[in-house]
């Protein structure tokens, strides 16, 4: 198969990158030809708000070049991960032109919300669900903190409704979660169209030991993965157990300052993939505290594949991949003293945490293997293939 993989890069580099990069590097070991087409967010500070509202709703260039690369060479599928913001829509018209199926990968909720997250002041905000024009996220300014920009966001949302963009130009949609496909059908889209195919870890490193006595978390330093609600559980755990704190972001300096009062808190910045496998493998278990409706959590399947338990909020899609007392336990979402008690049981049960190990990497083998993932994938493509007469 040929495969034309498009993709807009973030200005940081963070899991749906890793994701989008290990399923094209997949495809590639197994032998199918994957050209790529990439725009880079780098480019939005040479622009001013006039032409960045315009390359949102359709970009002339993107068009353009998608035609041009389809007509040169023979593809079997454009596979889409992120149109936004400098490819845009348009990318459909141009495969479609040329009879190519689309397939999009949904990593986030951008078809239903401007910021792309359903969060909003330190809480999930889902007012932009089912309106024609989603103009709460205009007024408040949820994209890059500007209403001019946001409400070109909310034009391209709007405009490309009335297109039928979304549900006409798109043969397959890929949810990597039931519970983001159920978001997406209550937003709009054809329940027929969605498929869930989850991320998966492309590089199974084993089993590790599990004896580092700490608690890890990796993730981006950002409001909506809840550091606070993790940081403010250490604060009340004291000495029981260290914690590990891997990745970056905008919160680093609120990460600093909580080193600075609590001992027990390690803040090890970035970490190669490598390095993290090696942490997952050796933690006694993962945090998950996230705030928001993740459409995944790849972090909970790289320690699964270490078979590693997972203490996750009970929120969005994390909470459907742990399996609450069987591959880990859940927790209010923001709610520091539950997360506390969690910690505490899971420390008092032994036996429990040494079953939880086994059940997680089961887990793993059973779903997100590199191998099954790949097979999801090609019938994914023959499906979509069909849906448009080949």
């Amino acid at each position: 198969m040929r495969i034309l993989t498009i993709h807009n890069l973030y200005q940081f580099r963070g899991g749906e990158e890793e994701c989008y990069e290990a399923e094209v590097s997949l495809l590639q070991q197994m032998g199918h030809q994957v050209e790529i087409y990439e725009e880079n967010n780098d480019r939005l500070n040479a622009l001013n708000k006039v032409s960045l509202v315009t390359k949102i709703i359709w970009s002339q260039k993107t068009y353009k070049d998608i035609r041009r690369c389809l007509k040169q060479q023979s593809f079997d599928i454009v596979h889409v991960h992120n149109f936004f913001p400098l490819i845009s829509p348009s990318v459909y018209y141009a495969a479609k032109a040329e009879g190519v199926p689309v397939v999009q990968t949904l990593h986030n909720y951008r078809l239903l919300c401007p910021n792309g997250l359903f969060f909003r002041d330190n809480q999930v905000c889902e007012e932009c669900t089912g309106k024609v024009i989603p103009y709460p996220g205009v007024l408040r300014g949820c994209y890059r903190n500007s209403q001019v920009v946001s409400a070109g966001v909310a034009s391209m949302l709007s405009v490309h409704r009335a297109m039928r963009s979304w549900t006409e130009m798109v043969d397959l949609y890929i949810c990597l979660t039931e519970f983001a496909k159920q978001k997406f059908i209550e937003g709009g889209l054809p329940p027929s169209k969605i498929v869930v195919k989850p991320n998966f870890v492309n590089f199974d490193s084993g089993v590790g030991s599990g004896n580092g006595g700490y608690a890890l978390f990796v993730g981006r330093l950002s409001t909506e993965k809840g550091l606070d609600t993790l940081l403010a559980a250490w604060e009340d755990l004291g000495i029981h157990i260290p914690l590990k704190i891997v990745g970056n972001g905008p919160l680093a300096e609120y990460v600093v300052q909580a080193v600075k009062r609590l001992p027990q808190v390690e803040w090890l910045g970035r970490k190669s993939l490598a390095e993290v496998h090696i942490l997952m493998g050796e933690a006694m278990f993962l945090v998950f505290p996230s705030k928001w409706y993740e459409t995944f959590g790849r972090v909970a399947i790289e320690a699964f594949a270490k078979g590693t338990p997972v203490i996750a909020a009970n929120i969005g899609a994390i909470a459907e991949l742990v399996v609450n007392d069987k591959t880990g336990l859940h927790f209010q979402p923001g709610d520091p003293q539950d997360l506390v008690d969690k910690v505490k049981w899971v420390l008092a049960n032994p036996e429990k945490l040494t079953q939880m190990r086994h059940e997680a990497r089961l887990e793993f083998e059973a779903k997100y293997t590199a191998q099954k993932n790949y097979d999801q994938l090609i019938e994914i493509y023959t499906k979509a293939k069909i849906a448009c007469g080949f």
